[in-house]
């Protein structure tokens, strides 16, 4: 392609559909995951890559909401990870501008066939297109202003090494934004406590937790904290037999984290 669009094809691997599945021999896991701990949680079926359709989204200031709240203007370089056919790949390409960049990654061939298409048509020339891994997204060092999250991080299988290898991907100041549905991870959500935790585990801190109508879920907003901790080192948020409920995430000492219900108010998580 002629303006830097790179697809690579992923030959085709599972994810874990439930916790049995999740549950079996280290041998069925990546050899790049085995110094990770195993996310013992269900997993959501990679399903359709739509989470709804585009105008319904639009509808509703869906993109526009999520990008005013992750302060993307002009000049900036994004990362759209589990991009799709390009819902917010698109919209970040026109807010970021010709001075700024969108790297949009997925690890579903056919959408990335139809999304390399798509940016081909509307002449996005600042969008480049990639393949991810199942444990790593696969993103350059220190590149990125923002990565978004947006209602995929439910269909990972491996969090733990996957965030764990993004982190490096983040300039300094940069963040990452998770957009998603506060429901059990094997259907298309996840619990926020239990999204914070995982984070938290990997050196991530939270700085913006909000819920609004337009998003049909809520937004995360997360920035790298302290050292990696070693992969060996991280201890798991959820075990066999463990309640998921039961997770909590304390406000960090001397920070204001705040919840934003969809009239303006602010609510300590």
């Amino acid at each position: 392609m002629s303006r830097g669009i790179a697809i690579r094809i992923l030959a085709g691997f599972g994810l874990c559909a439930a916790l049995a599945a999740c549950d079996t021999a280290a041998d069925d896991r990546p050899a790049s995951s085995q110094d990770f701990p195993r996310a013992y949680r269900p997993v959501s079926d990679v399903g359709s890559n739509a989470f709804s359709t585009e105008q319904t989204r639009d509808d509703r200031g869906e993109a526009e909401t999520v990008m005013d709240q992750a302060a993307i203007t002009e000049g900036m370089t994004v990362a759209d990870i589990g991009a799709g056919e390009g819902y917010y790949t698109v919209r970040l390409s026109a807010r970021v501008g010709p001075e700024g960049r969108v790297l949009a990654q997925d690890i579903d061939d056919g959408a990335l066939r139809r999304l390399g298409g798509r940016v081909e048509r509307e002449r996005l020339d600042n969008v480049s297109v990639i393949t991810g891994g199942i444990d790593d997204p696969n993103l350059p060092p220190d590149s990125f202003d923002r990565i978004f999250m947006v209602h995929m991080y439910h269909e990972i299988t491996e969090p733990y090494a996957f965030i764990w290898r993004m982190r490096p991907a983040l300039r300094e100041g940069g963040q990452v934004i998770v957009v998603d549905v506060d429901r059990p991870t094997d259907q298309h959500g996840i619990n926020p406590q239990l999204l914070f935790c995982e984070f938290e585990r990997v050196g991530y801190r939270l700085v913006e937790f909000i819920r609004k109508p337009q998003i049909a879920g809520y937004y995360a907003q997360f920035e790298v904290v302290g050292e990696r901790p070693d992969p060996r080192d991280i201890e798991p948020c959820v075990q066999p037999g463990d309640d998921i409920e039961q997770i909590t995430i304390e406000e960090p000492v001397g920070e204001t984290v705040s919840q934003r219900d969809s009239s303006g108010e602010n609510n300590d998580i």
